[in-house]
């Protein structure tokens, strides 16, 4: 498998997905590309989640909340790869990606709806930041070119499952 797309999907795309987007172009190494989208995108980024990624030394250029409709028209990037990261985006009616990627849901806590002080609300940043990474890293550690799909469906599916954190791969 050559260079691979995956596509993190959520409701608002200001939080969650925009993490995943960049953490995936982080440590892909340029063997995977990330991208992010909403159902319902919220038209900014969170700025908790530009100052958790900057601060941890990952990109945030050109991160921009976007709705999935961009990603399911002649002309868009090719995915090989849609992972579902809350759950409200799971249950939705998601549109028909061109070329069968596969798909998996990762539920995170959603860390924009956390009320309180602002350091318990960056702390939700930080803890979506952590859940996220070890997940990304799980998939990305993961075979890609030997497994077959249905074992590959089923360690994606498994990562997801599993609390970030535990041996889910």
């Amino acid at each position: 498998m050559g260079s691979i797309n995956v596509l993190f999907l959520c409701t608002g795309n200001s939080a969650r997905s925009i993490l995943a987007e960049s953490i995936v172009n982080h440590l892909g190494g340029g063997r995977c590309r990330g991208f992010s989208a909403g159902s319902h995108p919220r038209g900014m980024v969170h700025p908790y989640a530009l100052d958790e990624l900057a601060g941890r030394g990952f990109p945030t250029a050109g991160l921009h909340s976007k709705s999935w409709d961009v990603f399911a028209v002649a002309g868009a990037p090719h995915m090989d790869f849609v992972f579902t990261v809350c759950d409200d985006a799971a249950g939705e009616s998601c549109p028909a990606w061109p070329g069968r990627p596969m798909t998996a849901h990762w539920g995170i806590p959603d860390p924009a709806t956390v009320e309180g002080s602002e350091s318990a609300r960056r702390a939700a940043f930080r803890s979506a930041f952590g859940a996220l990474e070890k997940r990304i890293r799980l998939f990305l550690s993961l075979p890609l070119d030997s497994l077959g799909r249905m074992a590959l469906q089923q360690r994606l599916e498994a990562i997801g499952v599993h609390p970030p954190g535990s041996a889910a791969a």
